[in-house]
């Protein structure tokens, strides 16, 4: 078989790929430039806010004073009871009644001795006043006879019969003085008597010692009152009660008398407010924990054994403030990245207060300055980065 002439060429042609051929003078096409890529970093301003120094703790609400009212006088059996728990009561009124019936009785024995004693200083008054009638008769009788002994008219025996029943006389006097003197302090013994009676007949009315809310009552109508068991009635003083708190040993020296204090519990709606009322000077050996109390404003939605969550408002002031986040740490202490110009830079810091995501700077930076605010471990003096700003979460 032959090929034709062309197949030759046309082989050629699908072997060989043609080339383009340029213009003669024509420039070659430019290589586009490699531009740099910086990282993207959140950066925040610094800048002035209102930050709180707090301490949280928890407690439970007691009273401030308890009161336990217990029977003053033993042995008499409860007749009535005048109050409940729940009860405001007032200082001095009648809580509960006991039996008069053994009082009366030995208040009427006691009524009687001490007429007796009346009586018989009466009776040995008028005998005294006899003595002494018959002691200066007596002594007037021997005056007498030893004159006219002297001027040879009497014995020598009249005068000493007159002189001893003188003596007799003046002794019958100072023995009727002295019956009289125990008359008497037989007498002061029954008025001792009754105005002790008097007094347990008072206290047979069980009475509250102070106002305030009752708040136990362990008194049965019928049951024999004594000091020696549980009290009769547990009261609240005043009904004013307090929120104890434990708290860390590091946390305790911060508060004092006075700080401000916001309450909440699960039972209430709305916070409450009260102050330090006192900081305990002891710290428990075994827990590490000391105790303050805190007085409560407005405490009648609250009751004594409730849980309580405490925040302690030890300062507040506008200060410079960073977020919690563009602090690191280092050998030298606190420090934060500085952005200046794209460029950033460690810079040393002082911190102070902490709230929520924030925290204040003393000392290393101005307001105005842009920092790292996120991912600050990432970068390094020196480093150029792309400045984001940092938008942060709504507290």
């Amino acid at each position: 078989m032959r090929f034709p002439l062309f197949a030759p060429a046309l082989f050629a042609a699908f072997a060989f790929p043609v080339l383009p051929v340029h213009a003669e003078g024509a420039t070659e096409a430019a290589v586009p430039a490699v531009t740099e890529t910086l990282p993207a970093i959140s950066v925040s301003t610094v800048e002035t806010r209102l930050l709180r120094d707090r301490v949280i703790a928890s407690g439970l609400v007691s009273p401030v004073e308890r009161i336990l009212v217990a029977p003053l006088i033993e042995g008499q059996p409860i007749e009535s009871l005048e109050a409940d728990v729940g009860d405001f009561v007032k200082a001095g009124q009648v809580l509960a009644r006991l039996s008069r019936t053994t009082l009366e009785l030995q208040k009427t024995q006691v009524a009687a001795s001490r007429a007796s004693a009346r009586a018989t200083i009466a009776q040995i008054e008028a005998q005294l006043i006899e003595a002494r009638s018959s002691a200066d008769e007596a002594a007037r009788v021997s005056t007498r006879t030893a004159a006219l002994q002297k001027q040879g008219s009497a014995s020598k025996a009249a005068s000493d019969t007159a002189n001893a029943n003188a003596i007799a006389a003046s002794a019958r006097v100072t023995a009727a003085t002295q019956t009289l003197e125990a008359a008497r302090a037989q007498l002061e013994l029954a008025e001792a008597q009754m105005a002790n009676i008097d007094l347990q007949v008072e206290r047979a009315d069980v009475k509250a010692p102070v106002a305030g809310e009752i708040i136990a009552r362990n008194a049965v109508i019928g049951a024999v009152a004594t000091a020696q068991g549980e009290p009769m009635f547990q009261m609240i003083k005043d009904g004013a009660l307090e929120l104890t708190v434990e708290l860390a040993e590091v946390d305790l020296p911060r508060l004092a008398a006075g700080q401000t204090v916001s309450m909440r519990s699960v039972g209430l709606t709305e916070p409450l407010t009260g102050a330090v009322r006192l900081v305990e000077p002891t710290i428990d050996t075994a827990t590490r924990l000391g105790r303050a109390r805190i007085s409560i404003d407005g405490d009648d939605a609250v009751r004594s054994g409730m849980f309580m969550d405490a925040e302690i408002l030890i300062a507040e002031r506008d200060a410079l403030a960073v977020p919690v986040t563009a602090i690191g740490r280092s050998a030298e202490g606190s420090t934060v990245m500085k952005v200046s110009d794209g460029v950033v830079s460690r810079v040393s810091v002082k911190t102070g207060i902490r709230d929520g995501g924030w925290i204040e700077v003393l000392e290393g930076i101005s307001p105005g300055d842009t920092i790292v605010a996120k991912a600050g471990a990432f970068v390094r003096d020196g480093d150029r980065i792309n400045p984001v700003p940092f938008e942060p979460a709504v507290n």
